[in-house]
């Protein structure tokens, strides 16, 4: 017979983070294949904890189903952003206000 832990006392948080060559405007990235990608080229260690920590909430939200992308689209609870009109830099699209939001709760140790 099967023994299933509800909540696990070790951290169940697996998602595999690289370091890899990015241009100098891009911090981070999270993978629809689950992973997250960092640019090579931050060192500050804080600095590297806030990226985590917000592409974490964009992994988030694709395990939920609420985002998603392709090469020509970014799509977020259903509607369709080409990228080719979007500035994917841009804190107000809704997926980035949920990740920074989210991302600031911890930064100030806030759950």
């Amino acid at each position: 017979m099967a023994f299933k832990l509800s909540n696990p006392p070790y951290d169940t948080n697996n998602v595999p983070v690289y370091n890899v060559p990015m241009e100098d405007d891009v911090m981070g990235k999270a993978n629809n294949n689950g992973t997250i990608v960092i640019n090579k080229d931050i060192k500050d260690t804080k600095q590297i904890d806030d990226v985590i920590n917000h592409e974490m909430v964009h992994i988030k939200q694709m395990k939920r189903g609420d985002l998603d992308y392709d090469d020509n689209n970014v799509y977020w609870k259903g509607k369709t952003y080409p990228r080719e009109n979007l500035n994917e830099h841009n804190e107000k699209l809704p997926w980035e206000v949920e990740a920074y939001k989210e991302s600031d709760k911890i930064l100030k140790g806030v759950e």
